[in-house]
């Protein structure tokens, strides 16, 4: 019975940390939808939030990373990697080596040259800046893992501070480098 309290403790930490792995194929066909609402700006922890779109994405989780200590981290405490079309399929994606970190999503390129052009891969996946809505939306966002495939709705916004520069979510799906990540405030997320 000891034996037992030891192991599964081990093996919830091997799924904590490397995720699903799903058959080739891909998951998630369909690209994010975006919309232009007319919505009033609010606060959250010292920064007025302003929504430049509505924003519903259903997508495969590439990677998460947790924030603590920089600028942005009471706001939005995590980041999530997303993938949909070729970008969900596990075949692809063993094909890629890509990391997370410091707010960006980063892709390298295979010795063997990229199994899709690049501007493909980026169209196809983003780094979304997470800001949970309240502490429901924030429990259900930090059950998700790496390969699960999620719902996420919200807005893309933009979101100001007194004597710090805005930060404001990209609003287009090719863009690269700095600014690049959505801003995304989420009000529902579910996992399939």
């Amino acid at each position: 019975m000891r034996l037992a309290w030891l192991i599964l403790p081990a093996l919830w930490g091997v799924w904590w940390l490397y995720g699903i792995h799903t058959p080739p194929g891909v998951l998630v066909p369909e690209p994010p939808l975006q919309r232009s609402p007319m919505l009033p700006e609010w606060e959250r922890s010292g920064f007025r939030i302003q929504v430049l779109a509505e924003y519903n994405i259903r997508g495969r989780i590439l990677g998460r990373e947790h924030y603590w200590l920089d600028g942005g981290a009471k706001l939005s405490p995590f980041d999530l990697a997303i993938g949909w079309g070729p970008m969900s399929d596990q075949a692809l994606l063993d094909r890629l080596s890509y990391s997370q970190g410091h707010r960006f999503l980063l892709f390298t390129a295979p010795s063997q040259g990229w199994p899709l052009p690049f501007e493909q891969i980026n169209e196809h996946s983003a780094n979304m800046h997470i800001i949970p809505a309240d502490s429901q939306v924030r429990s259900a966002l930090e059950w998700i893992r790496v390969g699960h495939v999620v719902k996420l709705h919200g807005y893309l916004v933009e979101a100001t501070c007194p004597g710090a520069s805005p930060w404001r979510s990209s609003l287009s799906r090719t863009d690269t480098g700095g600014g690049a990540c959505e801003l995304m405030w989420v009000d529902q997320a579910s996992v399939e």
